[in-house]
């Protein structure tokens, strides 16, 4: 990928831009969820080495937004 990763500071940063195929979309989104990235004492925190932090709220409503609103978020 051409693009630095820590462009991105928020995930809907990653959902809604235009240049990005959504499968690469769904794969910067799913590093950013994984648990082996888990903020130290903030659960709900997630943060990749190339990202900044993000809610895995925030992540999943990304994820969300790929699919349409009718959608269940997925990681693939």
């Amino acid at each position: 990928m051409s693009q630095p990763f820590a462009r991105y500071l928020h995930p809907f940063d990653v959902a809604h831009h235009p240049a990005l195929e959504p499968e690469v979309k769904r794969a910067i989104l799913a590093s950013w969820e994984s648990d082996r990235h888990a903020v130290e004492n903030q659960p709900a925190m997630r943060q990749p080495p190339e990202l900044g932090p993000a809610s895995v709220d925030d992540v999943f409503a990304a994820l969300r937004s790929l699919d349409g609103p009718d959608s269940q978020p997925t990681l693939q």
